[in-house]
């Protein structure tokens, strides 16, 4: 017996000591940078360039990749296994034991430190314990309901999403990137047609398989993208049909782990880099298959979580990042995860059609107790485009009041181009129902874009629309203008709501020759009564 308990003692041991784990290796500087900083464009596109340029943000050392050489040394020590890099945080994933990523600070001198996922490994002394895997349930196995077929109106017009599409706002222009599970059928389903006939699929990847093929993966990902692209004529139509987009695949359907949170990252950078304007992202992370890798509460305080980290750096270059509260609002844990704690991002809670709180929304506030969901948005018994089909169908979750909110963002940063990130996230927050007494579950409540989009304007009443009519439009130099008003002030705004040029409509044209060339709004002012409509000077 003695014997047999000193062989399962070895054992036990050598278990321990050859028990892989998940790390971060944070490097100390980037050798290249003055060299990158000095050519941009070798890492950066040029509409990369042009958003930064435009919102005034500097390049800095963030925007320098990982350096080569450092992170061709680190491959070769044996085994390591790489599992992703960060330039933003200028950190590799790394997976072994901890005896060999323990070495790697004392072997290569340009390691600055490492971030073990099991957290009790950070601790003087920690060191590597069986711990307990919990194989989890597909986390969005929960939210799929019955099939029901029908049109996508509440879901649009509860946040006036569709003012902007009547105002021509789109998403024309936006360029978008939705990170998620997989987008299996995209390139063949009917819904999506539109979407590729007018070539607005720019590209994606699949960083969880290394793979150029990201029309496969979950089905979470398409029924995502339907709500934002999703057209189907009289039938379906999603918040901003006529944006742009990439497709980035960084859930890992087989594993719930730490490493899910090192890919998006990448892809988030990936996306910075391509120029994209909005990223959509229905992921979240709390727990994990090893639950010594598990988040805690206080970890929800937007700097703690390698993906809340990288989230608000996104931000920080210009980008807007929406993400999904989640679905934890009656469960055990009920708090946002990662990364909607991140302070910068835009996060979305979920409704039902009759406004009332879905009671799977997450809660806030965050651990360092901010606000949070920032917004809600129609989550409950939502329609999507099924990714087999193509019929509509419903579904519940935050994962989808996020992407009908990207969708609506996008159109809004279109009428307001030359606003900044932070801004147009603090246009809408501002004309959400609950803005004035945010709650821990509804946080700013819901709001109103139309309200969002006049307040912007400086235009408080707009009223008989139907009557007013512009034409050419565009127009090069004269506009010719039908009203049921006459010798009513008339003035001209451009998309930031300036005043440009202001006069008396007295035979039904303005010379609008002094106009430089872009988007404008008319205005016409009587007693009782404003009209407005949006034209475009060549």
């Amino acid at each position: 017996m003695k014997k047999l308990l000193l062989v399962y003692a070895l054992l036990q041991s050598v278990i321990g000591v050859a028990q892989e784990e998940d790390a971060w290796v944070y490097f100390k500087d980037k050798p290249q940078s003055a060299t990158f900083l000095a050519n941009p464009t070798t890492m950066l596109t040029q509409r990369s360039l042009d958003r930064r340029t435009k919102q005034k943000i500097a390049l800095d050392e963030k925007d320098v990749p990982v350096d080569a050489n450092y992170y061709s040394q680190l491959k070769n020590v044996s085994g390591l296994t790489l599992v992703a890099k960060s330039r933003w945080l200028n950190a590799v994933h790394v997976r072994g034991t901890k005896a060999v990523i323990d070495g790697v600070k004392t072997s290569l001198n340009f390691v600055q430190s490492i971030e073990f996922a099991n957290k009790s490994l950070n601790k003087p002394g920690g060191k590597s314990r069986t711990v307990k895997h919990v194989k989890r349930p597909n986390k969005f196995s929960e939210i799929q309901v019955d099939f029901d077929y029908g049109i996508a109106n509440t879901q649009v017009s509860m946040i006036k999403a569709n003012f902007l599409h009547k105002e021509g706002f789109t998403g024309e222009g936006v360029h978008m990137a939705v990170i998620d599970a997989g987008f299996p059928n995209v390139n063949t389903l009917a819904g999506f047609k539109r979407l590729r006939d007018a070539n607005k699929i720019l590209g994606g990847y699949d960083f969880v398989n290394r793979s150029n093929n990201f029309y496969t993966g979950h089905s979470h990902g398409t029924h995502v993208l339907s709500d934002i692209a999703g057209y189907v004529d009289k039938s379906f139509v999603g918040t901003a049909p006529d944006a742009s987009f990439y497709l980035f695949i960084t859930e890992d359907i087989a594993n719930e782990g730490p490493h899910e949170e090192s890919l998006w990252v990448e892809a988030a950078e990936r996306a910075d880099s391509l120029g994209v304007d909005v990223i959509n992202t229905s992921l979240g992370y709390t727990e994990f298959d090893n639950t010594a890798y598990n988040h805690t509460y206080s970890d929800m305080d937007g700097k703690t979580a390698f993906i809340s980290r990288g989230a608000e750096i996104g931000v920080s270059r210009g980008m807007i990042l929406v993400t999904s509260a989640g679905n934890d609002g009656n469960k055990r844990w009920k708090y946002v995860s990662a990364p909607a704690d991140a302070k910068s991002v835009f996060t979305i809670g979920a409704v039902s059609a009759s406004k009332s709180i879905a009671s799977f929304s997450s809660f806030g506030p965050t651990a360092d107790n901010r606000v949070k969901p920032d917004v809600l948005a129609h989550g409950l018994s939502v329609y999507v485009l099924d990714y087999i089909s193509g019929n509509t169908r419903t579904i519940n979750g935050t994962s989808f009041s996020s992407p009908i909110m990207a969708g609506a963002v996008a159109c809004m940063w279109q009428a307001f181009p030359n606003r900044t990130n932070m801004e147009i996230m603090d246009i809408i927050r501002k004309s959400a129902d609950r803005y004035t007494n945010p709650t821990a579950q509804y946080g700013y409540g819901i709001p109103d874009l139309e309200k969002a989009y006049k307040t912007t304007l400086g235009v408080t009443s707009v009223q008989d629309r139907d009557a007013l009519l512009v034409y050419p439009n565009p127009v090069t130099t004269q506009l010719f203008v039908k009203s049921k008003q006459v010798n009513v002030d008339y003035s001209i705004r451009n998309v930031l709501g300036a005043l440009v040029q202001k006069g008396v409509l007295k035979n039904e044209s303005i010379g609008i020759e002094e106009l430089q060339t872009g988007v404008y709004i008319l205005e016409l002012t009587s007693k009782n009564n404003t009209q407005s409509i949006r034209f475009v000077k060549e």
